[in-house]
């Protein structure tokens, strides 16, 4: 009996396996429980002292007619009691079954590495709802078994009082009251449970609005965010358990009043309050339903390109993926429902791939109802009306919003329910070259946009605060490369944007500055200038940006001001303001012999620089000529103050100078030569014959030779041979060449020229 114990325990979902193996007469759950039925007789003995017991304390008449059918079952196996063993061992060995399954499946739980979110208070206060809504739910169902026992024995002595047909008036009136007084419950509970099924659809309403105006509405907005980086859950496992919950309490109730329908088809009577109150109720069930289905269809993972910057940016002839899947959770339903895609007509697309796909559990790693869409692609229709909207708004192509829907068909238990959802809005591109606007697009959309159908919302952009724009930025990094934005390097990008404010959270940025304006002195955009540092830094300095080497958004001013105040040889790793595709740059500090900090920079590197040699290898190598000509690395201690050697080591190749796979792989001598005087061939120890020997240098971009008179044909011989190679002047002035430039070249030691 230890076994049928902790049988009684288990989850809903196990025990709803034991009802359904006491689903027969053979061997009854009602007898399951008694503690001695060892032997058949004992048993028969049982079953008929508790049928007494029925009878005497006036139990319900389908009680003791369960009981005297049960006794009539097993009197069968009197002359062969191996047999009833035979079946009961069968029965006990099912129950282990489903133990062991249920004691699997929660090792499995427990196993799990993955940690639930943080929970709400709201959403602690929805699952003690939604469970007393379940229980409620259950509660009612045992009602309707006790309303139709009771509706079986008016039933039944209603019948007995028309057959017997007794002519004694004394107990003909004794009956007729006797029945009136089982019609006078028999009403009272059918009041009863109307209105306990109307305060189940109260509550059930009211859970509905939290669960598709709140937990629905506030997941929308995290899958926005995620989608432009923000590090928020998006799963739907638990908002997918709570529309399962609730889809299956409505249809449970939707099942008590067909109940209730079919009871007052057999017994009916003047004011009868299920033929007055029932079709309300139905009909409030069904719009609970409806409501709730509609809402259940969402799309889980946003289109997206396997290769794009991120989601929501399509390229035509480029295929993309895109995943819905449906929150209410049936098994009956897998593979029953066709999800059919489509596009909205803001410009004339065609969707090619597989358009149809149906809901089924097996693509999702939980189980979920999920159409899974991996291939499709768009292609633009060129003729008709220049494939524009409508609408004459005068957008760019990436400023134009597309919608991609989806609509399947909802049908089960005589309902039918058309469905039907869309992802966000999308911009569709042609051209690799339009990837960077477009995702500039999808960031501010999705930042300050939470109406998805809104596809004018470029016609009248509204401002950004800085509050919401220094988050999405930080964003950027986060999602790329591990390491957001901290206070320091946010406050350096809005000096940059607003100038010197006392409080910038007030300060708002419009769609154009973010994207369409000139920063002042250049050529390019803001956001073409942020997502160049971005672009460099996930290709290039993704380890040094995340263990905090790189202090990249410091102004030039700010520079000064940290090192003026540091030992000698400390340097920052800051970004370049001026390049427009991500440039890097370092300065450090030196002393005057009067003891007066000097700050030095030098040229910023880029993408070009850093795909050739890595920049802690640029930081490791690099040498300035002081007195003598004599070589020397000014960079000890990355600020604040950490050795070189500690900040940098772990990065390091194990080959350095001339035996470096870096320099081998690009064939050359990282040397950089002043334009105001030669270095001796001595101290380079390159040998007189060299044409290096003849001091000319070219700079990366070339501009006048610096110094050194040669010939026309010495020249020819340097550029078909080159040995030297300029990676950047040293200069005080980030971005521009000084004047007054110092002797200094990269790499080790020098040596002979090969």
């Amino acid at each position: 009996m230890a076994q049928w114990e902790k049988l009684r325990q288990l989850d809903n979902l196990y025990l709803k396996q034991v009802d359904e193996l006491y689903d027969k007469d053979a061997f009854p759950m009602d007898v399951r429980s008694p503690t001695h039925f060892s032997q058949l007789i004992s048993l028969l003995e049982n079953l008929d002292i508790q049928h007494s017991r029925f009878v005497q304390e006036g139990e319900s008449f389908l009680l003791q007619h369960n009981i005297r059918r049960f006794k009539q079952n097993f009197q069968q196996y009197q002359e062969n009691p191996y047999t009833l063993a035979n079946i009961i061992l069968w029965f006990l060995r099912k129950e282990k079954s489903i133990l062991q399954n249920a004691e699997l499946a929660e090792q499995v739980q427990l196993l799990q590495v993955q940690q639930d979110p943080m929970e709400t208070d709201s959403q602690r206060n929805l699952e003690r709802r939604m469970a007393e809504l379940k229980n409620k739910v259950q509660g009612m169902d045992h009602t309707v078994k006790c309303l139709e026992e009771q509706q079986d024995e008016f039933d039944f002595k209603f019948q007995t009082h028309n057959m017997e047909g007794t002519t004694n008036e004394e107990h003909k009136t004794q009956q007729l009251k006797m029945l009136q007084t089982l019609l006078n419950r028999l009403d009272t509970s059918r009041k009863s449970m109307l209105s306990g099924i109307g305060a189940l659809l109260d509550m059930a309403e009211e859970l509905l609005c939290v669960l598709v105006r709140e937990e629905l509405v506030h997941w929308q907005r995290r899958q926005q965010k995620a989608c432009i980086g923000a590090p928020d859950n998006t799963c739907l496992d638990q908002l997918e358990k709570w529309f399962t919950t609730e889809a299956e309490c409505l249809f449970q109730v939707r099942k008590f009043l067909k109940k209730l329908e079919e009871l007052m088809g057999k017994v009916s009577y003047e004011r009868d309050p299920v033929k007055s109150q029932k079709p309300a109720l139905l009909k409030r069930v069904d719009s609970l339903l409806t409501s709730l289905l509609k809402s259940a269809f969402v799309v889980e993972t946003q289109p997206s390109m396997p290769q794009g910057k991120g989601p929501l940016v399509l390229r035509t002839n480029v295929q993309f993926s895109v995943k819905t899947r449906f929150l209410v959770k049936f098994p009956e339903l897998n593979h029953a429902m066709k999800v059919n895609v489509s596009i909205n007509r803001y410009r004339l697309f065609n969707v090619l791939g597989t358009k149809t796909k149906a809901l089924n559990m097996a693509e999702s790693m939980s189980g979920g109802m999920v159409a899974d869409f991996r291939h499709l692609t768009l292609k633009e229709q060129k003729h008709g009306g220049g494939g524009k909207s409508m609408h004459d708004l005068s957008l760019s192509v990436t400023e134009e919003l597309h919608l991609i829907h989806f609509d399947t068909e909802f049908v089960l238990h005589d309902m039918t329910v058309s469905l039907e959802t869309s992802s966000l809005p999308v911009v569709i591109i042609s051209n690799s070259s339009q990837q960077q606007s477009a995702w500039a697009s999808v960031l501010w959309f999705n930042m300050l946009c939470t109406e998805s159908r809104n596809l004018i919302f470029f016609a009248n952009s509204p401002v950004a605060t800085w509050p919401q724009l220094r988050e999405m930025l930080s964003w950027q990094f986060l999602s790329s490369t591990k390491r957001g934005l901290d206070t320091k390097q946010l406050e350096m990008i809005a000096f940059k944007l607003f100038g010197l404010q006392q409080n910038y959270d007030a300060c708002t940025v419009s769609w154009s500055k973010f994207n369409k304006e000139n920063v002042p002195k250049t050529h390019f955009t803001f956001w073409v200038w942020f997502d160049g540092i971005l672009v460099m830094v996930k290709a290039h300095l993704e380890n040094l940006w995340r263990d905090g080497s790189i202090m990249g958004f410091v102004s030039k001013g700010k520079e000064k001001a940290l090192l003026k105040k540091k030992k000698r040889g400390t340097f920052l790793i800051r970004f370049s303001e001026s390049i427009k595709d991500g440039g890097i740059t370092f300065s450090w500090v030196d002393y005057s012999p009067t003891g007066e900090p000097d700050i030095r920079t030098v040229q910023p590197f880029t993408k070009v620089d850093l795909a050739q040699i890595p920049f802690h290898e640029i930081i490791r190598n690099f040498q300035i000529l002081e007195a003598g000509n004599v070589p020397e690395n000014p960079l000890l201690f990355l600020y604040p103050d950490t050795p070189k050697q500690e900040a940098f080591g772990k990065y390091y190749s194990e080959k350095s100078g001339v035996d470096s796979p870096y320099f081998k792989y690009i064939k050359t001598k990282l040397i950089v030569v002043s334009k105001d005087k030669l270095w001796s061939s001595s101290s380079l120890g390159l040998k007189s014959e060299d044409p290096m020997f003849q001091g000319l240098l070219l700079s990366p971009d070339p501009g006048p030779m610096l110094s050194g008179d040669i010939s026309p044909e010495e020249l020819q011989e340097f550029l078909n041979n080159p040995s030297v190679f300029d990676l950047g002047d040293i200069h005080s002035d980030d971005d521009a060449f000084s004047e007054a430039a110092l002797p200094s070249f990269f790499s080790t030691a020098p040596q002979p020229c090969e």
